[in-house]
């Protein structure tokens, strides 16, 4: 059996166009999640990864992980950069920690991420009960 791929990347995640619209749809809408459960990678890290746009991919941090969709980077080359927009997924995998300013830190986090096709993307629901144990 073939080693999986794994890539050290730098997790960013912000606020997208997509991500606004598919809020005003709902958190438990079908459109928030196909928003929000995505990963924005380069498209050279794509092929180092050795997958496709529309693969599974696994995030992984120091404080979580989390499966979502890789889709190509809109924004030119950003090598060994990868981008979640803001929501629960990215939540699963960002600092929890405000060190008293009331928000995370949602930039430069040291990641790392994988193929995961053989893994489902959570909906909100389960993804809830799986990093706090409630829906």
């Amino acid at each position: 059996m073939e080693k999986k791929t794994r890539l050290k990347v730098t997790l960013l995640t912000g606020r997208t166009i997509e991500q606004g619209v598919g809020k005003e749809q709902g958190k438990a809408s079908n459109d928030y999640m196909e928003s929000v459960a995505v990963c924005y990678i380069d498209p050279e890290d794509l092929k180092l990864l050795r997958i496709k746009e529309k693969t599974n991919v696994q995030v992984s941090t120091k404080h979580g992980s989390v499966v979502v969709k890789a889709l190509k980077s809109p924004r030119g080359s950003q090598h060994g950069a990868v981008f979640i927009p803001y929501g629960p997924w990215a939540n699963a995998v960002v600092c929890p920690e405000t060190n008293g300013v009331g928000m995370p830190s949602f930039k430069g986090t040291p990641a790392e991420i994988e193929p995961a096709a053989d893994k489902p993307i959570l909906d909100l629901k389960q993804l809830l009960n799986e990093q706090f144990g409630k829906e």
